[in-house]
């Protein structure tokens, strides 16, 4: 029985370069080249609008994922001892406070000092607080059967609130982004303090372009969560490698097919995290954690990973660096005077030089075995 997946830790690491190195690096390429190929390709490293997905829309998803594939592995030893759970729930929630107080360090300008300009529930590593939540108490306090029950409940309860509840025009079946019902949750629960609202003479002014909802899509974070805490599970059990890939292979493709089905009738939108898209970036994750656990722990590939590792086992360091710690302006300091001879390239330069000063800082921690955990 594996104590530790490497795969988990490079598919962590592919995850998370893709976000704070090959997304920004290409971006900024394209940028500079104007290319029409290429120009066309962007796509991949873009946010789908409102309705479909995109391969840039399964990262967050997949971290969420990831977090509930560590579940089965940290807490096993806690549903052993003799009943007592406290410190599991420290442990627990030790992880939820400092999660949720990175997300407003990196998206609620909780650095800036500044009560008006805190916002409260609105990044990817509080989503991730959530869906670990659930899935961690799940894993604590009930058996399989009732964490299976409880992940179709959640999907249902976000369909069933989605659909039949309406108030003051919003909801009712209403998918759009200005009517749906995890909108004006959002809105009337978080107020002022929802990201991107402003308060103009005593009254709250909700930004035309903001819609990612977190209230109400809790409940399908949660689901996420507790997908992942199932991968885990056929990872860390005593089924035979080649029975396991079976499983999550399986598990994946089923999750995508029910998904398309029941985007029939509820679309696939990422932003409000609806049930189809949750059932659906659960499959592709299912799927990628299959390939990665495939090639190197069944097979044992494990040559050329280390680099992944690097970004994997320190993946909230390699975020919140990325985040909050404006590097770009070191760049600037050494190589401003290149400006003049690469034009629109100096971006280029620049984005390469963020890229790389985070690796060698994440390099370091590795070989000095310091990881960042929440």
């Amino acid at each position: 029985m594996k104590q530790r997946l490497e795969s988990l830790d490079a598919l962590r690491g592919a995850d998370l370069f893709f976000l704070v190195a090959l997304g920004p690096i290409i971006g900024s390429i394209n940028s500079a080249a104007d290319c029409e190929w290429l120009n066309s390709c962007m796509w991949i490293f873009r946010h789908v609008a409102w309705e479909g997905f995109a391969p840039w829309d399964i990262i967050m998803p997949l971290f969420m994922f990831m977090s509930g594939i560590t579940i089965p592995f940290a807490l096993a030893k806690y549903r052993t001892t003799d009943g007592s759970y406290k410190a599991a729930l420290w442990r627990i929630a030790r992880r939820v406070v400092v999660l949720w107080i990175f997300g407003m360090m990196c998206q609620g300008n909780l650095l800036a000092l500044n009560p008006d300009k805190i916002y409260l529930y609105t990044n990817t590593l509080q989503a991730i607080a959530v869906g670990y939540a659930v899935a961690a108490l799940a894993y604590l306090f009930s058996n399989l059967r009732t964490q299976i029950a409880l992940a179709i409940v959640l999907l249902l309860a976000y369909w069933a609130s989605m659909e039949f509840i309406s108030i003051d025009g919003f909801g009712g079946g209403d998918y759009t982004p200005q009517h749906n019902l995890a909108e004006w949750i959002d809105r009337s629960v978080l107020g002022r303090f929802r990201d991107h609202a402003t308060v103009e003479n005593g009254v709250v002014v909700w930004s035309e372009h903001y819609h990612y909802t977190w209230i109400l899509s809790s409940l399908t974070f949660g689901f996420t969560g507790l997908a992942g805490m199932f991968a885990g599970s056929i990872a860390k059990s005593a089924m035979e490698d080649r029975k396991k890939l079976w499983w999550m292979f399986g598990t994946g493709i089923a999750m995508i097919a029910a998904a398309m089905i029941w985007s029939i009738w509820m679309p696939i939108i990422k932003i409000i995290w609806t049930s189809s898209m949750a059932l659906y970036a659960a499959g592709l994750s299912f799927i990628l954690l299959g390939v990665f656990y495939y090639f190197i722990d069944y097979k044992g590939y494990r040559r050329g990973i280390t680099w992944l590792k690097v970004y994997g086992l320190n993946a909230i360091a390699a975020y919140m660096l990325t985040q909050i710690v404006n590097f770009r302006g070191v760049a600037n300091s050494l190589f401003y005077g290149l400006e003049q001879y690469l034009g629109d390239y100096y971006n280029v330069l620049i984005t390469l030089s963020q890229v790389g000063i985070i690796y060698l800082i994440l390099l370091v921690m590795y070989r000095k075995k310091i990881f960042l955990k929440a």
